[in-house]
């Protein structure tokens, strides 16, 4: 009987040195289990994600959440970045996904961060009827044509005082000069004409402004300012080798909400 017992307390001994054996050797050889993972890099994951872009921050601060889509401000940005203009203090954005009867046109104080217009603008006759559709670089069109500009000279022509564009993407607008397509101001444009037909007339492929807005938008943006034409055209944003082109980190020089901390670098 004593043999018995001193056999089930070996046994059971063992089994238990066994089992403490298995579980200390698991922990050494699984030292990442997931309930193992500290709690502060669990946070720090989370973190990272609520971070915002230097251009989200800028989008913020502006204003622009509500009038003008984040994605044609985004695209705007990496050709603001990328590429010189005499004056980088000012530019504008033209977002043709908007229907003619909203504002579509923003001039944008880059230096104060801050809208300076925005208001309604005309697209190519042959583009669309009250969206801007179809697009073209070609002469006789009648289209819009989409990407970056840099604004030249003004000069009175035969819709007034008018200002020259000239387009910086080959084979996407680079005819713009050739074409005519300026910026001027058009009866048909105005608030009047939506009324009565429930959309703006349409120009030559012109982006055209309402006559008491024309001189004073013309004015504020002439001499090599960026002027972005942004629409939802999977044509363009393939051809484009400007938007293959990355953010740099040129927004993280602006004073935005949030200090450099926050800036998720590109």
């Amino acid at each position: 009987m004593k043999k018995t017992k001193l056999f089930v307390i070996i046994t059971t001994t063992c089994v238990g040195l066994v089992t403490l054996f298995s579980q200390t050797a698991a922990t050494y050889l699984n030292p990442l289990k997931t309930d193992s993972i500290p709690s502060n890099h669990i946070a720090l994951e989370t973190e990272s994600k609520d971070v915002k872009s230097a251009t989200e921050l800028l989008y913020d601060e502006i204003g622009l959440e509500g009038k003008l889509k984040f994605e044609a401000f985004d695209k705007a940005m990496i050709g603001y970045e990328n590429l010189n203009f005499n004056n980088k203090d000012i530019i504008t954005v033209i977002d043709f996904t908007l229907p003619s009867t909203e504002k579509r046109m923003f001039v944008i104080d880059m230096k104060n961060k801050k809208v300076l217009f925005n208001t309604i603008v005309s697209h190519g006759r042959n583009s669309g009827e009250k969206y801007a559709k179809a697009f073209s670089n070609r002469h006789g069109s009648y289209q819009s044509s989409l990407g970056f500009y840099t604004t030249e000279n003004t000069y009175q022509g035969g819709n007034g005082y008018s200002l020259v564009l000239n387009g910086l993407e080959k084979g996407i607008n680079d005819q713009a000069k050739a074409r005519a397509v300026v910026i001027h101001g058009a009866d048909y444009c105005s608030q009047s004409v939506i009324n009565a037909t429930g959309r703006l007339g349409r120009s030559y492929g012109c982006p055209a402004l309402p006559r008491e807005l024309n001189k004073p938008i013309i004015n504020t943006i002439k001499n090599g300012t960026m002027v972005f034409i942004y629409a939802e055209d999977p044509a363009y944003m393939a051809s484009s080798k400007i938007l293959k082109k990355s953010h740099i980190t040129l927004l993280a020089q602006h004073d935005v909400t949030g200090g450099a901390d926050s800036i998720a670098m590109y």
